[in-house]
This record gives C-alpha cells, structure tokens and sequence, in this order.
C-alpha cells in the first residue's frame, strides 16, 4: 500500500523538478563586489594593560546583527576573542591582516589607521 496514495486524491499538484541553486558562498561573493565604503583598522594598547586589541571603526550603513556577524567571523578566522562596542569591533590581538582580508570579502575597503 502507498502512504502516499490518500495525497493523490486531495488535488495537489506535483512539485517541479529540483532546479540546481546557487551556493551560499556564492551569494556573499556577489554582495562582496559591491563597494561599501571604508573602515578603518587601528591597532590599540591604550589603557587595556599593555594587551594589543585591533579595532574596526568607521562602518556606515550597517546594523548592530551584521557588525556582530563581522564580528563572529573574525574571532574565528583570527582564533581570537572579541566583542562589538559603541558601533565598533574590537578583536583581541595584532589581528590586522586577518580582519583586512575579512572586510575586503565582505565589500568593505580597509584601512589602516593610526593608534
């Protein structure tokens, strides 16, 4: 017997044929090309016990969810802690080019700043 077979008599149409989708990685690299605008990467000592901090200020037009995605992202590809802080990123440590090449991904133009 069909599990299925009560279905049939209900009318529903069958469902197309799956159409191959674009892959994940592909729609950020899409997002990626556009032109975001600048932020800049200062390198911090200040105040934080002689510990370096690398610091992302500058972001326009984005919310708190997409700094903190940022975020996330760069204290995984820098194996570092970090948090978001007054519309900044702070990651722990001399992080510069990790972060620069996360930024550049994501469609922003990174520059290094004095600090």
């Amino acid at each position: 017997m069909n599990p299925f077979a009560a279905f049939k008599s209900l009318g529903l149409t069958p469902t197309p044929a799956m159409q191959p989708t674009a892959a994940p990685c592909d729609v950020v690299s899409t997002t990626a090309k556009k032109n975001r605008g600048r932020v800049d990467i200062i390198r911090q000592t200040a105040h934080r016990g002689g510990k370096t901090v690398t610091v992302i200020t500058g972001f326009t037009g984005i919310g708190l969810a997409e700094k903190e995605k940022l975020a996330k992202e760069m204290q995984k590809g820098c194996g570092a802690g970090g948090t978001v802080k007054e519309g900044r990123i702070e990651i722990q440590g001399d992080q510069y080019e990790t972060v620069a090449r996360i930024l550049t991904n994501a469609g922003f133009r990174p520059v290094r700043a004095g600090g």
